[in-house]
């Protein structure tokens, strides 16, 4: 559980840092690219590569992963300008439900009574957790739509590509990360270009926080996925509602948030949740 641990923490960092920046009225364009930069350096650095099976590669789901990834990074911070954290936490979190059932359904995996109840006292917890008071002004939900859908289809996206073991997943890694780094440097050089923004040394140095945080959160995602083969509805799960109950913690002791009693009571029930998913594995 260690490796799903630490993709946990450099998740809630990444939205901490990205929180953080909108006090500077950073530019997330081209903090993204940056990210990208960096993640493509990182895995120049620590790993070793093998692309002798390239012509044999699943170029789809590479090319697949790497424009979403900029992609829904992009949605989600169009959709906390729109609608705001709170909700849209609230769609990145629920995205739970659709790799849930791709592990069902496509998987084929089987789930014992442990992982069972776990998820069905899971999602109403995710709910209670995230359920705040909201304006009754009229809500535009086609991001915070985006964000869920994104992030649900990368979570399966990565599942695939944890599980094609002819090229190693590192190698895998820095060929996506490269796809999106392409992706962000043409989005950024349009934007400079045509809506005439400046590149700044504060969104370089926002972003390169962000790139080697979103590279820890990706690393040890897809090592958790390889530990957790036949069961990835644990990595899913697990991600989601250790990432809801951090950054609620943080949220509280850091932000200083307000929480209600359902929101702490939500959190006391996900953490049963974890803990029901974690003996699910010595069963």
């Amino acid at each position: 559980m260690i490796y799903l641990l630490l993709s946990v923490v450099c998740s809630v960092t990444v939205g901490v840092i990205f929180k953080l920046s909108r006090q500077y009225n950073s530019s997330a364009i081209q903090m993204v690219a940056t990210n990208y930069a960096v993640a493509v350096l990182l895995c120049f650095f620590f790993f070793d590569f093998k692309f002798t099976s390239l012509s044999t590669a699943p170029w789809a789901l590479y090319v697949s992963i790497g424009f979403l990834l900029p992609t829904v990074f992009l949605f989600l911070a169009t959709s906390i300008k729109q609608v705001g954290i709170v909700r849209t936490d609230a769609a990145q979190r629920l995205s739970l439900f659709i790799p849930i059932l791709a592990a069902w359904l496509i998987f084929d995996e089987t789930f014992n009574s442990y992982k069972l109840v776990a998820l069905i006292i899971g999602f109403p917890a995710i709910l209670m957790i995230l359920m705040k008071p909201v304006s009754k002004e009229k809500t535009n939900w086609t991001y915070p739509l985006l964000v869920l859908l994104g992030f649900g289809i990368i979570d399966i996206l990565f599942k695939k590509m944890a599980l094609y073991t002819t090229m190693p997943f590192t190698s895998s890694l820095l060929v996506v990360f490269s796809i999106a780094l392409v992706i962000m440097v043409l989005v950024a050089c349009y934007d400079t270009v045509v809506n005439a923004s400046k590149i700044t040394l504060k969104n370089i140095l926002l972003g390169g926080l962000v790139g080697v945080f979103n590279f820890g959160n990706i690393l040890f995602y897809l090592k958790a996925h390889q530990v957790f083969t036949a069961n990835p509805s644990t990595v899913f799960a697990g991600m989601n509602l250790g990432v809801i109950i951090l950054g609620s913690v943080i949220g509280v002791v850091v932000f200083k948030e307000k929480l209600s009693l359902k929101n702490y009571l939500g959190l006391f029930i996900a953490l049963i949740a974890i803990l029901l998913i974690v003996f699910s594995q010595q069963s």
